[in-house]
């Protein structure tokens, strides 16, 4: 059975089970990315915490996510987390190139005793 999800900065996982959820966010959080998206707000629930360790195990461990944090209190406080996405490879701006260029010049290397 196919369940077809809109594409949006949000996802709710209260209708998922634990199981589903990395295989959902991977498919996602890939989708939101192709669609240009930078930050996805994660709904998890309050709870006991269960959906937000498998959503920040997830996370952790993602390719497609440079960092997280828990939602600020206006948007769900410590029952969402905003991930925030890496740009698709290819898609890095040239400031972004520059910087990590210039800090590569820079960085001294270890002396040798």
């Amino acid at each position: 059975m196919t369940i077809r999800i809109p594409i949006e900065d949000w996802i709710d996982l209260h209708t998922f089970s634990p199981k589903e959820i990395p295989s959902l966010l991977e498919d996602y959080l890939l989708e939101c990315q192709k669609k240009g998206f930078s930050e996805v707000r994660i709904t998890h629930g309050k709870g006991k915490g269960v959906q937000m360790n498998i959503v920040h195990s997830f996370l952790e461990k993602s390719l497609l996510v440079e960092s997280y944090r828990l939602a600020p209190p206006g948007a769900g406080s410590w029952g969402a987390t905003i991930a925030y996405l890496k740009k698709p490879r290819g898609q890095e701006s040239e400031t972004n190139k520059g910087k990590v260029l210039v800090k590569t010049l820079l960085e001294k290397p270890e002396k040798e005793i």
